[in-house]
Parts: structure tokens; sequence; C-alpha cells
């Protein structure tokens, strides 16, 4: 007998524009269409929005969780958008102690930077993280008290990684590993807290940030920052936001 040849799931599903919408206690819906990112939506008492972005019914979800594992969502199967949605644990197995550290839509062929409070990381291919199960994929292996707390597309040549105590360290991409699961290597070193932010970006262009009055901030002169991968870094630039993030 001859072998079927099977259709991937995506082909069966007609390609339809919808707006993802996650709150920040985790409730995720797909309203029809890809609506006005600014539009003001409608939440349950004491909640509001974390994650908004346009989609199509045919994309792949990526959703990663404190605990270090990567959960994989159809955009097709999400509830619609009449209501508030359904919580995001009940679509995938995220233990009720883990946080949502990121929601995107999957990519074929992109790497991502990972990493843990503290201040471990890697880059992962992300066609390595897509789950075929409710249960996710361990990707980023925790030890302790320490939790996953970055999620970001790598491009560029460069890293820049701030910690807890606001010291800002920059160095080459190519000192870190790329890993399909472990724990990582040390980004940054700290002798106390851990790690707040980390990001890739290319150098010739400069690092940029915004800052608290909302403006985009580039740093093009990195010299005082620049170091090798573990070291401590020196005190973030003026004007770097308040929450210790670049994004």
């Amino acid at each position: 007998a001859g072998e079927v040849e099977e259709v991937p799931l995506e082909a069966m599903i007609d390609r339809e524009p919808i707006t993802v919408v996650c709150s920040e206690m985790g409730w995720i819906r797909a309203m029809t269409g890809h609506i006005d990112l600014n539009r003001e939506l409608k939440f349950k008492d004491g909640d509001a929005p974390r994650f908004m972005f346009h989609a199509e019914t045919t994309d792949r979800l990526l959703v990663f969780g404190s605990n270090g594992r990567f959960y994989t969502l159809s955009a097709a199967n999400l509830p619609g958008g009449r209501g508030m949605g359904e919580p995001l644990r009940l679509i995938v197995d995220l233990p009720n102690e883990a946080a949502i550290v990121d929601l995107f839509i999957h990519k074929p062929g992109r790497r991502m930077l990972v990493a843990s409070s503290a201040g471990d990381g890697f880059i992962v291919p992300e066609n390595d993280v897509v789950a075929q199960t409710r249960s996710g994929k361990q990707v980023l292996n925790l030890r302790g008290d320490a939790r996953a707390k970055v999620c970001h597309p790598v491009s560029g040549d460069h890293v820049a990684c701030v910690g807890e105590n606001r010291k800002v360290l920059v160095f080459a991409l190519d000192e870190l590993p790329e890993l399909g699961r472990g724990k990582g290597v040390r980004l940054q070193k700290y002798k106390d807290g851990g790690l707040s932010d980390a990001t890739t970006f290319t150098m010739a262009d400069g690092l940029s940030w915004l800052d608290p009055a909302g403006r985009t901030r580039t740093e093009t002169d990195l010299t005082e920052w620049m170091g090798k991968r573990a070291g401590s870094g020196r005190m973030a630039p003026r004007g770097f936001p308040r929450d210790n993030r670049f994004t």
C-alpha cells in the first residue's frame, strides 16, 4: 500500500486576519480582523491589556513561561473575541506559579536570546522550541529560585544586558553559545540581585532604549560598557529607563 501523505494542519485552515489579545491575568482571545491596536477593549475588573498584535489564523503562537518552558498555540483555535476569552492556563499546561514572560508569532528560522533572572542564557533556534503537546517544551533549565526572564529575537552582532543593580554590560554576540536546551552560560556577574533585561543589537547602529518621556534614545559610543561576557558592567547611561528594560 502507498504511504499516505500527511497534510499539515495549517493547510486545512482558511487564512483570516485576527488580532490576538492577552491580558495581564493571562486571559487570551482572538478578535476578528486587524483592529486598531490602540482601541479600548473590555477586560475583567482589575485586569488590563498586556499583549496585543495582528496575526493570521494560520499562525502558530509561542508562549514563554517563567518556568523556562515554551508552549505552542494554534491561532485558529483561540477563543473568539466576543467575550473576555479564556485563561491561557486552560489551553496549555502552564502551572499557576509560572508567569507569562512573552507571547509572540512563531517565525520559522529565527533565533531567540533566552536568559534567566540568575543571569544565565543562550541562543536557541526558534524551530527547536515548538512543542507538539500541551505540556510544552523545557528549553531554559533553571536552578533554585531562578526564573526565566528574557526572550528576544536575535539580530545584530552584540548583546547588552542590564542587572537589577542598573549596571550595563555589552559584549560580542559570538560569545554566546547556540543550544537547543540548557542552563546556558553566565551573561553578567552580580554581587546582589540578578538580571533585569538583555537584548541584541548592531554595534554600528548603537544601543537604543525608551527614556522616561517615551522618546527613543540611542547611545553610539559604548566603549565604557564594552567588556567580556560574565563581567559586571558599568552604571547605565543617564536617562536609562526606571523599569530597567531596553524595550
